[in-house]
Protein backbone atom coordinates (compact mmCIF):
# COMPACT_ATOMS: atom_id res chain seq x y z
CA UNK A 1 0.00 0.00 0.00
CA UNK A 2 2.78 2.44 0.90
CA UNK A 3 4.75 1.58 -2.25
CA UNK A 4 1.83 2.18 -4.63
CA UNK A 5 0.95 5.44 -2.89
CA UNK A 6 4.56 6.62 -3.15
CA UNK A 7 4.64 5.62 -6.83
CA UNK A 8 1.53 7.66 -7.63
CA UNK A 9 2.90 10.64 -5.69
CA UNK A 10 6.16 10.61 -7.67
CA UNK A 11 4.39 10.11 -11.03
CA UNK A 12 1.85 12.91 -10.49
CA UNK A 13 4.51 15.31 -9.20
CA UNK A 14 6.90 14.49 -12.07
CA UNK A 15 4.28 14.71 -14.84
CA UNK A 16 2.83 17.98 -13.51
CA UNK A 17 6.27 19.56 -13.08
CA UNK A 18 7.37 18.46 -16.56
CA UNK A 19 4.15 19.80 -18.06
CA UNK A 20 4.46 23.20 -16.41
CA UNK A 21 8.12 23.54 -17.43
CA UNK A 22 7.39 22.39 -21.00
CA UNK A 23 4.51 24.80 -21.59
CA UNK A 24 6.27 27.77 -20.04
CA UNK A 25 9.38 26.96 -22.12
CA UNK A 26 7.27 27.33 -25.26
CA UNK A 27 5.83 30.62 -23.97
CA UNK A 28 9.36 31.82 -23.20
CA UNK A 29 10.46 30.86 -26.70
CA UNK A 30 7.75 33.04 -28.25
CA UNK A 31 8.63 35.89 -25.92
CA UNK A 32 12.34 35.71 -26.85
CA UNK A 33 12.16 34.80 -30.53
CA UNK A 34 9.27 36.99 -31.63
CA UNK A 35 9.28 39.86 -29.13
CA UNK A 36 7.09 42.58 -30.59
CA UNK A 37 6.87 40.93 -34.02
CA UNK A 38 3.62 39.53 -35.35
CA UNK A 39 3.17 35.78 -34.86
CA UNK A 40 2.83 33.46 -37.84
CA UNK A 41 -0.55 31.75 -38.18
CA UNK A 42 0.71 28.31 -37.11
CA UNK A 43 2.57 29.84 -34.17
CA UNK A 44 -0.59 31.66 -33.08
CA UNK A 45 -2.45 28.34 -32.96
CA UNK A 46 0.47 26.79 -31.04
CA UNK A 47 0.28 29.61 -28.49
CA UNK A 48 -3.44 29.07 -27.88
CA UNK A 49 -2.86 25.32 -27.67
CA UNK A 50 -0.21 25.80 -24.99
CA UNK A 51 -2.50 28.20 -23.11
CA UNK A 52 -5.28 25.58 -23.03
CA UNK A 53 -2.79 22.88 -22.00
CA UNK A 54 -1.57 25.07 -19.14
CA UNK A 55 -5.16 25.48 -17.92
CA UNK A 56 -5.58 21.68 -17.90
CA UNK A 57 -2.36 21.13 -15.94
CA UNK A 58 -3.10 23.83 -13.36
CA UNK A 59 -6.72 22.76 -12.84
CA UNK A 60 -6.24 18.98 -13.00
CA UNK A 61 -2.57 18.13 -12.52
CA UNK A 62 -1.92 20.36 -9.51
CA UNK A 63 -5.09 19.38 -7.53
CA UNK A 64 -4.58 15.67 -8.25
CA UNK A 65 -0.95 15.94 -7.16
CA UNK A 66 -2.08 17.57 -3.89
CA UNK A 67 -4.70 14.84 -3.42
CA UNK A 68 -2.03 12.16 -4.03
CA UNK A 69 0.02 13.70 -1.20
CA UNK A 70 -2.95 13.33 1.16
CA UNK A 71 -4.65 16.72 0.86
CA UNK A 72 -8.17 15.52 -0.02
CA UNK A 73 -11.49 17.35 -0.17
CA UNK A 74 -9.85 20.75 0.38
CA UNK A 75 -12.23 22.60 -1.96
CA UNK A 76 -15.88 23.41 -1.40
CA UNK A 77 -18.62 22.87 -4.00
CA UNK A 78 -18.21 26.23 -5.81
CA UNK A 79 -14.40 26.00 -5.85
CA UNK A 80 -14.61 22.43 -7.16
CA UNK A 81 -16.95 23.51 -9.96
CA UNK A 82 -14.60 26.38 -10.83
CA UNK A 83 -11.60 24.02 -11.09
CA UNK A 84 -13.64 21.55 -13.13
CA UNK A 85 -14.88 24.40 -15.34
CA UNK A 86 -11.34 25.62 -16.10
CA UNK A 87 -10.15 22.08 -16.86
CA UNK A 88 -13.04 21.36 -19.25
CA UNK A 89 -12.69 24.69 -21.06
CA UNK A 90 -8.97 23.98 -21.52
CA UNK A 91 -9.66 20.45 -22.78
CA UNK A 92 -12.28 21.59 -25.29
CA UNK A 93 -10.14 24.46 -26.60
CA UNK A 94 -7.17 22.08 -26.84
CA UNK A 95 -8.96 19.65 -29.15
CA UNK A 96 -10.40 22.56 -31.16
CA UNK A 97 -6.96 24.14 -31.57
CA UNK A 98 -5.38 20.86 -32.66
CA UNK A 99 -8.15 20.38 -35.22
CA UNK A 100 -7.69 23.94 -36.49
CA UNK A 101 -3.93 23.43 -36.75
CA UNK A 102 -4.31 20.19 -38.68
CA UNK A 103 -6.90 21.57 -41.13
CA UNK A 104 -4.96 24.80 -41.68
CA UNK A 105 -1.72 22.95 -42.45
CA UNK A 106 -3.56 20.61 -44.83
CA UNK A 107 -4.89 23.66 -46.69
CA UNK A 108 -1.46 25.32 -46.64
CA UNK A 109 0.40 22.43 -48.28
CA UNK A 110 -2.37 21.55 -50.72
CA UNK A 111 -1.38 21.34 -54.35
CA UNK A 112 -1.42 24.47 -56.46
CA UNK A 113 -4.09 23.09 -58.73
CA UNK A 114 -6.45 22.04 -55.94
CA UNK A 115 -9.68 23.75 -54.99
CA UNK A 116 -8.08 24.89 -51.70
CA UNK A 117 -5.62 27.20 -53.42
CA UNK A 118 -7.79 30.31 -53.14
CA UNK A 119 -8.66 29.53 -49.54
CA UNK A 120 -5.09 29.70 -48.19
CA UNK A 121 -5.01 33.46 -47.71
CA UNK A 122 -8.55 33.51 -46.33
CA UNK A 123 -7.76 30.69 -43.91
CA UNK A 124 -4.79 32.57 -42.47
CA UNK A 125 -6.90 35.71 -42.21
CA UNK A 126 -9.70 34.12 -40.18
CA UNK A 127 -7.66 31.89 -37.86
CA UNK A 128 -7.68 34.54 -35.11
CA UNK A 129 -11.48 34.82 -35.31
CA UNK A 130 -11.84 31.01 -35.16
CA UNK A 131 -9.63 30.81 -32.07
CA UNK A 132 -11.61 33.57 -30.35
CA UNK A 133 -14.85 31.80 -31.25
CA UNK A 134 -13.51 28.57 -29.74
CA UNK A 135 -12.73 30.24 -26.42
CA UNK A 136 -16.02 32.17 -26.21
CA UNK A 137 -18.14 29.16 -27.24
CA UNK A 138 -16.68 26.78 -24.69
CA UNK A 139 -16.59 29.38 -21.93
CA UNK A 140 -20.36 29.72 -22.41
CA UNK A 141 -21.10 26.00 -22.93
CA UNK A 142 -19.25 24.82 -19.85
CA UNK A 143 -20.93 27.50 -17.74
CA UNK A 144 -23.72 24.94 -17.27
CA UNK A 145 -21.58 23.56 -14.42
CA UNK A 146 -22.65 26.59 -12.40
CA UNK A 147 -26.28 26.39 -13.57
CA UNK A 148 -26.72 22.80 -12.38
CA UNK A 149 -27.09 23.71 -8.67
CA UNK A 150 -29.95 26.08 -9.58
CA UNK A 151 -31.70 23.42 -11.69
CA UNK A 152 -31.30 20.89 -8.88
CA UNK A 153 -33.52 22.95 -6.57
CA UNK A 154 -36.52 22.57 -8.86
CA UNK A 155 -36.08 18.97 -10.03
CA UNK A 156 -36.06 15.62 -8.27
CA UNK A 157 -34.15 13.47 -10.82
CA UNK A 158 -30.75 14.22 -9.27
CA UNK A 159 -27.96 11.70 -8.72
CA UNK A 160 -25.55 11.51 -5.77
CA UNK A 161 -22.27 13.33 -5.28
CA UNK A 162 -19.45 13.12 -7.80
CA UNK A 163 -16.09 12.62 -6.10
CA UNK A 164 -12.86 13.83 -7.76
CA UNK A 165 -10.49 13.05 -4.87
CA UNK A 166 -9.44 16.63 -4.16
CA UNK A 167 -13.10 17.75 -4.02
CA UNK A 168 -16.64 16.69 -4.81
CA UNK A 169 -19.70 18.37 -6.26
CA UNK A 170 -23.37 17.97 -5.37
CA UNK A 171 -25.74 15.78 -7.35
CA UNK A 172 -26.34 16.38 -11.03
CA UNK A 173 -29.52 16.64 -13.06
CA UNK A 174 -30.01 13.93 -15.71
CA UNK A 175 -31.62 16.11 -18.40
CA UNK A 176 -29.11 18.95 -18.16
CA UNK A 177 -26.26 16.40 -18.21
CA UNK A 178 -27.59 14.89 -21.44
CA UNK A 179 -27.81 18.32 -23.07
CA UNK A 180 -24.35 19.21 -21.82
CA UNK A 181 -22.87 15.95 -23.13
CA UNK A 182 -24.44 16.52 -26.54
CA UNK A 183 -23.05 20.06 -26.76
CA UNK A 184 -19.53 18.90 -25.83
CA UNK A 185 -19.20 15.36 -27.21
CA UNK A 186 -20.70 16.00 -30.67
CA UNK A 187 -18.22 18.80 -31.54
CA UNK A 188 -15.35 16.67 -30.22
CA UNK A 189 -16.37 13.79 -32.50
CA UNK A 190 -16.57 16.23 -35.42
CA UNK A 191 -13.13 17.65 -34.55
CA UNK A 192 -11.68 14.13 -34.38
CA UNK A 193 -13.08 13.28 -37.82
CA UNK A 194 -11.71 16.52 -39.27
CA UNK A 195 -8.29 15.76 -37.77
CA UNK A 196 -8.33 12.26 -39.25
CA UNK A 197 -9.32 13.63 -42.68
CA UNK A 198 -6.76 16.45 -42.69
CA UNK A 199 -3.99 14.16 -41.40
CA UNK A 200 -4.77 11.64 -44.13
CA UNK A 201 -4.72 14.44 -46.71
CA UNK A 202 -1.33 15.65 -45.48
CA UNK A 203 0.12 12.14 -45.63
CA UNK A 204 -1.08 11.74 -49.22
CA UNK A 205 0.32 15.16 -50.21
CA UNK A 206 3.69 14.42 -48.58
CA UNK A 207 3.87 11.03 -50.28
CA UNK A 208 3.13 12.54 -53.70
CA UNK A 209 5.67 15.29 -53.07
CA UNK A 210 8.29 12.71 -52.15
CA UNK A 211 7.56 10.79 -55.34
CA UNK A 212 7.98 13.94 -57.45
CA UNK A 213 11.31 14.96 -55.91
CA UNK A 214 12.96 11.53 -55.94
CA UNK A 215 15.35 12.75 -58.64
CA UNK A 216 16.34 15.91 -56.71
CA UNK A 217 19.23 14.99 -54.43
CA UNK A 218 21.79 16.88 -52.46
CA UNK A 219 25.52 16.27 -53.00
CA UNK A 220 25.46 13.83 -50.09
CA UNK A 221 22.79 11.81 -51.87
CA UNK A 222 19.88 12.59 -49.51
CA UNK A 223 16.51 13.74 -50.79
CA UNK A 224 15.86 17.45 -50.35
CA UNK A 225 13.15 18.20 -47.81
CA UNK A 226 11.33 21.51 -47.94
CA UNK A 227 10.62 23.53 -44.76
CA UNK A 228 6.88 23.08 -45.38
CA UNK A 229 7.31 19.30 -45.47
CA UNK A 230 9.28 19.32 -42.22
CA UNK A 231 6.65 21.54 -40.57
CA UNK A 232 3.88 19.25 -41.80
CA UNK A 233 5.65 16.17 -40.48
CA UNK A 234 5.97 17.78 -37.04
CA UNK A 235 2.30 18.75 -37.05
CA UNK A 236 1.39 15.18 -38.00
CA UNK A 237 3.42 13.93 -35.02
CA UNK A 238 1.65 16.45 -32.76
CA UNK A 239 -1.82 15.48 -34.05
CA UNK A 240 -1.05 11.75 -33.83
CA UNK A 241 0.19 12.16 -30.26
CA UNK A 242 -2.96 14.06 -29.33
CA UNK A 243 -5.31 11.51 -30.93
CA UNK A 244 -3.52 8.61 -29.23
CA UNK A 245 -3.64 10.14 -25.74
CA UNK A 246 -7.17 11.51 -26.28
CA UNK A 247 -8.49 8.09 -27.35
CA UNK A 248 -6.90 6.31 -24.39
CA UNK A 249 -8.18 8.97 -21.98
CA UNK A 250 -11.73 8.79 -23.39
CA UNK A 251 -11.83 4.99 -23.15
CA UNK A 252 -10.56 5.02 -19.56
CA UNK A 253 -13.02 7.75 -18.55
CA UNK A 254 -15.82 5.67 -20.06
CA UNK A 255 -14.69 2.64 -18.05
CA UNK A 256 -14.63 4.66 -14.82
CA UNK A 257 -18.11 6.05 -15.54
CA UNK A 258 -19.60 2.61 -16.33
CA UNK A 259 -18.04 0.71 -13.43
CA UNK A 260 -19.90 0.94 -10.14
CA UNK A 261 -16.75 0.76 -8.02
CA UNK A 262 -13.63 1.36 -10.20
CA UNK A 263 -10.29 0.29 -8.78
CA UNK A 264 -7.82 2.74 -7.24
CA UNK A 265 -5.30 2.11 -10.01
CA UNK A 266 -7.87 2.66 -12.80
CA UNK A 267 -8.96 6.00 -11.35
CA UNK A 268 -5.38 7.28 -11.04
CA UNK A 269 -4.33 6.01 -14.47
CA UNK A 270 -7.39 7.78 -15.93
CA UNK A 271 -6.31 11.05 -14.31
CA UNK A 272 -2.76 10.58 -15.62
CA UNK A 273 -3.90 9.77 -19.16
CA UNK A 274 -5.80 13.06 -19.38
CA UNK A 275 -2.58 14.89 -18.43
CA UNK A 276 -0.30 13.13 -20.93
CA UNK A 277 -0.80 15.36 -23.97
CA UNK A 278 -0.89 18.70 -22.09
CA UNK A 279 2.37 17.72 -20.35
CA UNK A 280 4.30 16.06 -23.20
CA UNK A 281 2.83 17.86 -26.23
CA UNK A 282 5.03 20.98 -25.73
CA UNK A 283 8.16 18.86 -26.22
CA UNK A 284 7.02 18.01 -29.76
CA UNK A 285 6.95 21.77 -30.41
CA UNK A 286 10.31 22.25 -28.72
CA UNK A 287 11.76 19.70 -31.13
CA UNK A 288 9.96 21.43 -34.01
CA UNK A 289 11.50 24.82 -33.27
CA UNK A 290 14.94 23.52 -32.25
CA UNK A 291 14.47 25.77 -29.25
CA UNK A 292 17.73 24.95 -27.53
CA UNK A 293 19.91 25.95 -30.47
CA UNK A 294 17.94 29.14 -31.14
CA UNK A 295 17.97 30.25 -27.53
CA UNK A 296 21.69 29.49 -27.33
CA UNK A 297 22.24 31.65 -30.40
CA UNK A 298 20.16 34.43 -28.85
CA UNK A 299 22.06 34.29 -25.57
CA UNK A 300 25.43 34.20 -27.33
CA UNK A 301 24.49 37.28 -29.36
CA UNK A 302 23.48 39.11 -26.19
CA UNK A 303 26.73 38.14 -24.47
CA UNK A 304 28.77 39.27 -27.48
CA UNK A 305 26.93 42.59 -27.62
CA UNK A 306 27.57 43.16 -23.92
CA UNK A 307 31.27 42.35 -24.36
CA UNK A 308 31.58 44.68 -27.34
CA UNK A 309 29.97 47.48 -25.38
Amino acid sequence: MYFRTLTIKIIFLSVTTIGILGNFSVFYYYLVYYGDCKLKTVDLIHLHLMASNTLIILSKGVPNTMAAFGLKQFLNDIQCRLILYIERVGRSVSIGSICLLSVFQAVTISQKGSCCKDQKVKAAKYIGCCLSLLWVSYILIHFILFVNPLIKRYRNNVTGKQDFGHCSIAGRDGNSDSLYAAMVVCPEILFSLLMAWSSGSMIVILYRHKQRVQHIRRPSGSIRTSPESRATQNILVLVSTFLAFYTVSTILQGCVALLHNPSWWLVNITHLSSLCFPCFGPFVLINHYCMVSRLSLFWSRNINSVILK
